[in-house]
């Protein structure tokens, strides 16, 4: 599908009416004619597409379901297995739940006959054998191709002693093998039609180097990259929630780790690593945009002329269309 200039520019112009957040100076009018925002249908145009690529974006979608496998855990998964058993469609209101809403995610996958179903985290609510299972079992029938990396819930047993690194290692290996279908579970690329699709696993609000070098390598080869990410990565006047890179990520701010019965995060704040990372990615002159989710709640920011888009969680039934389009 090719979009006339007349009809494009009328596309992009609508997005300084949903605009919401920051823009910071340098190519940024350049940079937002490429793409439009309409509800959660995101379109990014660029002529040096060749081929329309379909991505859909599902996160956060709190899968909650166990079995007997579970009960030796329930001391650290309790909270969270009673945190979104019953939750209110994001459009129409009504009652639905997490199973229903990643059923409806497959169909709409198969029908859209997406080119990837992105997941990048909070796919559960803990690292349930049963859910796993569960949702194994329907991406495998879909056949829908799909890219995963985990978000900090998918991993986490609430109280369980150890450093996130390490937990997040522990069950990423022993539970979440499957769906990373022999990928690296931190970082992975996808290329289709020429576009280069770079998912990593922010969950633990860092970046480890092997990370930043892998994006790095992706730069590097100059063709159109978009990077999928759990955490949003830090934009000015955006909460800690935007915490990849947020310069105010700490010890001072955390107020959330005895709820989550987790550590706190350092005193030191982040890593040298992801400040970089998180530089790097906004002076990448390839990159078309982030996408990212974590926060429930859509959003979109354009920092140094690049999109960050961040969607509402799938646990209410949310969603995010993306469609990359070629532009005379």
């Amino acid at each position: 599908m090719q979009i006339k200039r007349r009809d494009f520019i009328q596309s992009a112009v609508a997005v300084t009416t949903v605009l919401r957040g920051n823009q910071e100076k340098g190519n940024r009018d350049e940079q937002r004619s490429k793409f439009s925002l309409d509800q959660n249908k995101v379109k990014i145009y660029s002529p040096d597409f060749k081929t329309p690529v379909k991505v859909l974006l599902v996160s956060d979608t709190h899968l909650w379901m166990d079995d007997q496998r579970g009960e030796p855990y329930t001391q650290y998964s309790g909270r969270m297995a009673k945190a979104y058993n019953v939750t209110r469609h994001f459009q129409t209101g009504e009652p639905t739940n997490p199973n229903e809403s990643f059923e409806k995610m497959i169909r709409l996958a198969k029908d859209s006959k997406v080119d990837l179903l992105s997941l990048p985290g909070d796919l559960f609510s803990f690292p349930s054998e049963a859910a796993i299972d569960w949702v194994t079992r329907q991406l495998g029938e879909s056949g829908v191709p799909f890219q995963y990396a985990a978000g900090n819930h998918d991993w986490h047993y609430e109280g369980m002693e150890g450093t996130l690194a390490s937990l997040r290692n522990q069950w990423t290996t022993q539970r979440l093998g499957p769906l990373y279908q022999g990928d690296h579970p931190l970082m992975t690329v996808r290329e289709i039609h020429g576009i280069r699709i770079v998912m990593l696993d922010n969950s633990i609000y860092e970046i480890l180097p092997e990370q930043l070098t892998f994006f790095r390598e992706q730069v590097k080869t100059g063709k159109p990259l978009v990077l999928f990410v759990h955490i949003p990565l830090y934009a000015p006047g955006r909460p800690v929630s935007f915490g990849c890179g947020h310069p105010q990520w700490g010890w001072d701010i955390d107020k959330s780790f005895t709820l989550e019965r987790r550590p706190r995060w350092p005193k030191a704040g982040h890593t040298s690593t992801t400040m970089d990372f998180h530089k790097e990615v906004f002076a990448a002159s390839n990159l078309l945009g982030v996408f990212a989710g974590h926060t429930h709640k859509q959003s979109l920011d354009v920092i140094n002329g690049i999109p960050q888009f961040v969607t509402a969680a799938n646990a209410m039934g949310a969603f995010m269309e993306i469609d990359f389009l070629t532009v005379e």
